[in-house]
C-alpha cells in the first residue's frame, strides 16, 4: 500500500463515483482506477465499497478506512512541512489562527507578547472555523490557534483557556427581550438558528445535550456557518440562536442577547499547537498562557 492508494480511495469516496473521481479529481483512466481500488481491497482483505450503477457506497469497513486515510495524509503533509521548516533558515513570521470572532478577545494579549519578545516578527492572522484551524495546525500551516478541542487531531496539544456560557441571540424587537433570562419554556416553539455539525461539532453536541437535559428539541430550523449569518437570520426569521458568550463582541445593532436561566451549558476555548513545531516564539507564548488567561478573565 502506498500514499497513491490512499489519495485515490479518498477521491472515490468523496465523489461517490469511480468515473467522476477518475475524470475530475485524478485525471486518470477509470479502468486503471478500478484496478487500483481492487488491489487495495485485496491487500486489506475486505471490501471497501459497493459498486452500483449510479456510483459507489462505502461499506462499514470503507468508512473506517476513509477516516484513517484522511488522517494519514494530513500527518504526512504536516511532516513534510515540518521537515522543510527544519531544513531552511527560520523565517521571522508567525501564523496565528482564531475561531472567527475570538480575535477581538485575545489578539491584543498575544500581540503584546510578540511585540515584547520578537518585535520584528511578521504576524499572519487567519480567521477560520475550528475544524479548519485544527487542520491547519496538523498540516503545519498554522503556528498557534484559538479553537475548540477538536477530535482526531494527531500531534496537536490543546490547553484550555476558558469555558464560555451559552447565551441567547434574538432580534432587538423580539417578545423575549422583555425577560431578564431565557428559560426552557421560553425556547419551546421558537424558530431556532444553529450551526452545522461539520463546522461546529462541539457547539452542536453541547446544545443537543442541553436540550435533552431540559426535555426539549434544540434541532436548528436554520443552519448557519458563522455568527454574522446567525445574526442576520435571527433578525429576518424572528427566531433565536444559542451561541457562546463571545458572540456579544460581534453584535449587530438589530440583535440583543439574554442569558439562559439557571446554570447554562458552557463550551471550552483552547490554545492549540503542533507538538512538532520548533518555533521559539511559539514556546514563549505557550509559556505565558497564564498571562493570557489573566488578561481575559
Amino acid at each position: 500500500m502506498d500514499l497513491r492508494h490512499l489519495r485515490y480511495f479518498i477521491a472515490v469516496a468523496e465523489e461517490g463515483s469511480l468515473t467522476v473521481a477518475a475524470e475530475k479529481r485524478l485525471h486518470t483512466a477509470q479502468p486503471s482506477l478500478s484496478r487500483q481500488m481492487r488491489d487495495l481491497e485485496e491487500e486489506l482483505g475486505c471490501a471497501l465499497m459497493i459498486r452500483r450503477a449510479k456510483g459507489i457506497v462505502l461499506t462499514p469497513a470503507g468508512r473506517v478506512f476513509l477516516d484513517h486515510a484522511r488522517s494519514i495524509l494530513v500527518q504526512v503533509e504536516g511532516a513534510a512541512e515540518a521537515t522543510r521548516r527544519a531544513a531552511t533558515p527560520a523565517k521571522a513570521s508567525f501564523v496565528l489562527g482564531f475561531l472567527t470572532g475570538q480575535e477581538i478577545q485575545w489578539l491584543a494579549g498575544v500581540m503584546a507578547i510578540i511585540r515584547h519578545e520578537l518585535p520584528n516578527t511578521e504576524v499572519v492572522l487567519l480567521s477560520l472555523s475550528s475544524p479548519d484551524l485544527a487542520d491547519g495546525l496538523m498540516r503545519g500551516k498554522i503556528d498557534l490557534a484559538f479553537l475548540r478541542h477538536e477530535q482526531n487531531t494527531t500531534g496537536i496539544v490543546f490547553t484550555k483557556l476558558v469555558d464560555e456560557p451559552l447565551i441567547v441571540l434574538m432580534a432587538a424587537d423580539h417578545p423575549l427581550t422583555k425577560l431578564n433570562s431565557i428559560a426552557a419554556e421560553n425556547i419551546v416553539g421558537q424558530e431556532l438558528v444553529g450551526v452545522p455539525y461539520d463546522k461546529s461539532h462541539s457547539l452542536r453536541e453541547i446544545t443537543d445535550a442541553y436540550g435533552a437535559k431540559l426535555g426539549i428539541d434544540l434541532t436548528p430550523d436554520h443552519i448557519v456557518d458563522n455568527l454574522s449569518m446567525a445574526m442576520s437570520l435571527v433578525t429576518s426569521t424572528r427566531g433565536i440562536a444559542l451561541m457562546p458568550l463571545y458572540a456579544r463582541n460581534l453584535l449587530a445593532p438589530t440583535v440583543v442577547v439574554r442569558p439562559l436561566a439557571g446554570v447554562p451549558p458552557t463550551i471550552g476555548l483552547s490554545l492549540g499547537y503542533n507538538e512538532s513545531n520548533t518555533s521559539p516564539l511559539l514556546k514563549i507564548i505557550v509559556s505565558r498562557i497564564g498571562d493570557l488567561k489573566f488578561g481575559n478573565s
